[in-house]
């Protein structure tokens, strides 16, 4: 997936329309500066993955979770715990296998004796009570253990012993997957794929890139990101993010493009229709519009524009659509559908 990336600058002052609330105004050029050095700071440690490491913005600015789908070895996990430096969150590792249970994700509650010897039942909270949570290769996860972590994800809570227990704020998921080892594993349902904001493909670094990556992490200081936000400054951008406008005519392109592609829709493009097994919900529209909005953000802009929803309708739509047998026997590609969408857009 190529979308070509604005240059890492400072915000323009008339990138678009002023903010009519003088709140947000204020807060806007200080909260895409910090954005901006956010970025700088992951390009300093992860190298030739900008797009990566936009999109993974992107999605925590958005307020979702990003599913992560590169093979071994291309610094994801590195990835997670930079971000998690960068933005002041407290992170957390899970290393799914088979037999991991869901109350070594969630947490149990243990018999437990105080000095008068009167016993009563003590919670502790497993890894999900974090605010960034790295799924590391979520699909080797059970089924059961997949749905366990569906409900964090969706509800920012969960349920153990019966009682709803609240998970810190902010809560993000950035979960890994192979895309070529399915020996042992359990496919993500669709349900709980369409529970992420944004599947980030995660691909090799140029040899340049590559070169710096062999320079910089085998000698004796390993780079590190400096912190630049707080968990409440995150939020503080998260809330931006929601009040930035978008136009009547980005927000039909955005609806024109979720419902052609829906095989049995009335608005479907015929090659859908025909190649397509199932589609986008409705959530697709709204994690577009909101990371349409991150992404204007981003980039120094109060209001998304066309090249916002351009740029993001692979990772918003790739994981939410499925080809169907004939299509896959005849070699199509899903990315080179979505694409062909979105270019009828103009």
């Amino acid at each position: 997936m190529s979308a070509s990336l604005e240059p890492l600058a400072s915000p323009p002052a008339d990138a678009a329309a002023p903010l009519a609330d003088g709140y947000l105004a204020d807060r806007f050029d200080s909260v895409a500066e910090k954005l901006l050095r956010v970025r700088r700071e992951a390009a300093s440690v992860i190298y030739g993955q900008e797009e990566v490491i936009e999109q993974t913005l992107i999605a925590i600015l958005a307020g979702g979770h990003a599913l992560l789908v590169g093979y071994p070895g291309l610094a994801k996990t590195r990835l997670v715990e930079t971000f998690a430096r960068a933005l002041g969150l407290q992170e957390r590792r899970i290393q799914c296998t088979p037999d991991l249970m869901p109350a070594d994700i969630l947490g149990s509650e243990v018999l437990d004796q105080d000095e008068e010897g009167r016993k009563h039942f003590r919670f502790i909270g497993g890894p999900v009570f974090t605010q960034l949570l790295m799924a590391d290769e979520i699909n080797r996860a059970s089924p059961r253990t997949q749905s366990a972590l569906l409900q964090a994800m969706q509800e920012g809570r969960v349920t153990v012993a019966g009682k709803p227990r609240v998970l810190p704020t902010p809560f993000h998921t950035l979960a890994t997957q192979n895309p070529l080892e399915h020996e042992g594993t359990y496919p993500l349902p669709e349900a709980q794929l369409d529970r992420f904001l944004l599947q980030v493909d995660v691909s090799y670094p140029d040899m340049v890139s590559e070169r710096e990556v062999l320079l910089q992490t085998t000698g004796v200081e390993q780079p590190e990101a400096s912190p630049v936000l707080t968990s409440d400054e995150l939020i503080e951008a998260q809330n931006l993010v929601r009040s930035l406008p978008i136009g009547e005519d980005i927000l039909a392109a955005i609806l024109e493009l979720v419902r052609r592609a829906r095989p049995e829709g009335a608005d479907a493009d015929p090659r859908i229709r025909s190649e397509i097994s199932w589609g986008p919900g409705p959530r697709a529209g709204q994690a577009l519009v909101l990371a349409s909005r991150a992404r204007a953000l981003l980039h120094g802009r109060t209001a998304p524009g066309l090249q916002d929803v351009h740029a993001l309708a692979i990772p918003v739509l790739s994981h939410r659509m499925a080809l169907n047998f004939r299509a896959r026997a005849e070699g199509v590609s899903l990315v080179e559908r979505i694409r062909s969408l979105y270019d009828d857009l103009g």
